[in-house]
C-alpha cells in the first residue's frame, strides 16, 4: 500500500492554487504562486495533502525527501503532440537548410503524406514500442499528462492502426493520455483533387467505428490553404459531435482563412497554432470560451512566425503553450525549451509561460480539476528540480536539463 510522503526544505514550492481560477488570462497569467522554505505532504492516495513553510512543519516519521536548494512545480501538461509516427524526417531538415518551405515539401510528396507511407509499413506491436519510448521521454523531461494525435494514417486501416496504439500507450501509461482522432490531417494522393470522397470516408467509415471502439475523445482537422476549408472543417467536426467527439483543430499556421470562426461556431475545445491572427480572429476568440494552443517549437523549427501570446493577454483570452512534437515541424518532447522559447521568442514572462504550460494547459485537456497545480486534493504529479537558484533559472538556462526527477501518482 502507498504511504504518505513529505517533501521538506523546498527551496520555493511553485504553481499552488486554491481552486479558482481553473483557466488564468490577462493580468493573472503573472500570478504563478511560490512559497519559499517550503513542505509538501503527498497523500496515500496519490494526491497533495497539505503543504506551508519549514517554520510550520508537522511532525512526521514516514518517508521524508530533502529538497535543500531545489524548486517543486507542477508537472508539464503537453496539450498537442504527434507522439505516434514511424519514421523521423531528417532529410526534410536538410531540404529547409537548402531552402525549401515546409508547404513546398509538403506539395512535392513529403512532409504529412510522407509519415502517412511509413505508418502504412509498420507493424502496430512496432509502432507501439516506438512511440511508447517518446512517451517515456516526455516523462523523464517533466510532463504529467499528455494528448496524442493520429493523422499519419489518412485510410480506414491505418487511421484505426494509429488510434489502437495510442489506446495501449494510454493503458499502459503512468501518466493521463488524451487520444484525438486527426484523419483530416491532409488529403491522401489518390482524393488530392477528390475532397467529397475523402470526407465521406470520414464521416461514414472511420468515425462510427471510432465511436463504437471508443478510440477518440477528440477530434481535429488542419484547416489551412492547399489542405481542409473551413467548410469542410464544418463538415467534419458537425459530425464528430454526433458521435462525441469534441474539436481541438488545427488553424492559423501559415493563413487566416476563417478556421478560427468555424471553430468556434462548433464550439472548439481549443484552437491550435495560431501562428498569423487577424482582428476578427480576436473579436472571435474574445467571445468564446474555446483555448488557443501556442507552439513556438513548430515557429522555431521552420522559421515562421510565432504566435503573438502578447496580443491575447490584452485582450483576455485564454492560451496554453504545448511541443506540436512531431517528426516533420517539432522535433522536441522538452517542454522546459517550450517555455524557454515562449519567453525568448513571445516575450512572456516566466510566469505567464509557467501558467500556460501547466494550468491552462490542462484545461486544455479538460484536465483542470485534477492536474496542472500543486492544490491541496489534485493528483500529485510534480517535478523535483536539481538544485537552481531560482524559477527564472530554468527558463533561462535553455539548453540545460534542470529536471531531476518527475514524480507521478
Amino acid at each position: 500500500m502507498r504511504q504518505k510522503h513529505l517533501y521538506t526544505n523546498i527551496k520555493n514550492l511553485c504553481g499552488i492554487t486554491t481552486g479558482f481560477p481553473r483557466l488564468k488570462v490577462g493580468k493573472q497569467l503573472n500570478d504563478f504562486v511560490c512559497v519559499e522554505n517550503a513542505w509538501l505532504l503527498i497523500s496515500e492516495k496519490g494526491t497533495f495533502e497539505q503543504f506551508g513553510e519549514m517554520k510550520d512543519i508537522p511532525e512526521f516519521s514516514g518517508n521524508i525527501t530533502d529538497c535543500s536548494n531545489k524548486l517543486i512545480l507542477p508537472c508539464f501538461i503537453d496539450s498537442h503532440t504527434h507522439l505516434i509516427h514511424a519514421n523521423y524526417r531528417e532529410s526534410e531538415f536538410v531540404d529547409r537548410i537548402n531552402g525549401l518551405t515546409y508547404e513546398q515539401i509538403a506539395l512535392r510528396g513529403g512532409g504529412i503524406l510522407n509519415s502517412a507511407k511509413k505508418i502504412s509499413e509498420i507493424s502496430e506491436n512496432e509502432l507501439f514500442e516506438l512511440s511508447y519510448e517518446r512517451l517515456i521521454r516526455a516523462i523523464e523531461t517533466g510532463t504529467g499528462a499528455i494528448e496524442i494525435k493520429s493523422g499519419y494514417g489518412l485510410s480506414f486501416e491505418n487511421e484505426l492502426k494509429m488510434l489502437r496504439v495510442a489506446n495501449q500507450i494510454k493503458i499502459k501509461s503512468p501518466i493521463p493520455v488524451k487520444i484525438t482522432f486527426l484523419g483530416a490531417h491532409a488529403f491522401p494522393e489518390i482524393y488530392k483533387y477528390n475532397h467529397e470522397v475523402y470526407i465521406k470516408i470520414i464521416c461514414d467509415e472511420m468515425l462510427p467505428v471510432i465511436s463504437k471502439e471508443n478510440l477518440a475523445d477528440y477530434i481535429d482537422v488542419f484547416c489551412e490553404q492547399n489542405y481542409f476549408s473551413p467548410e469542410e472543417m464544418e463538415i467534419i467536426l458537425e459530425i464528430g459531435w454526433k458521435y462525441g467527439l469534441k474539436p481541438k483543430v488545427h488553424v492559423n499556421q501559415f493563413n487566416s482563412i476563417g478556421g478560427i470562426q468555424s471553430a468556434v461556431k462548433n464550439n472548439a475545445v481549443s484552437v491550435d497554432h495560431l501562428e498569423v491572427i487577424s482582428e476578427n480572429d480576436i473579436v472571435t476568440l474574445k467571445h468564446s470560451q474555446t483555448i488557443a494552443t501556442l507552439l513556438p517549437a513548430c515557429s522555431f523549427f521552420i522559421k515562421i512566425p510565432y504566435s503573438p501570446a502578447k496580443i491575447l493577454i490584452e485582450n483576455n483570452i485564454p492560451f496554453c503553450l504545448a511541443s506540436d512534437y512531431n517528426p516533420g515541424s517539432s522535433p522536441c518532447l522538452d517542454m522546459k525549451f517550450v517555455i524557454s522559447l515562449a519567453c525568448i521568442k513571445m516575450n512572456l514572462t516566466p510566469e505567464e509561460a509557467f501558467n500556460a504550460a501547466t494550468l491552462n494547459a490542462a484545461a486544455a485537456l479538460e484536465l483542470q480539476y485534477d492536474y496542472g497545480s500543486i492544490e491541496i486534493g489534485k493528483k500529485a504529479n510534480f517535478i523535483i528540480t536539481k538544485p537552481v537558484s531560482s524559477l527564472n533559472y530554468l527558463p533561462y538556462s535553455f539548453a540545460e536539463n534542470c529536471i531531476e526527477k518527475t514524480i507521478i501518482n
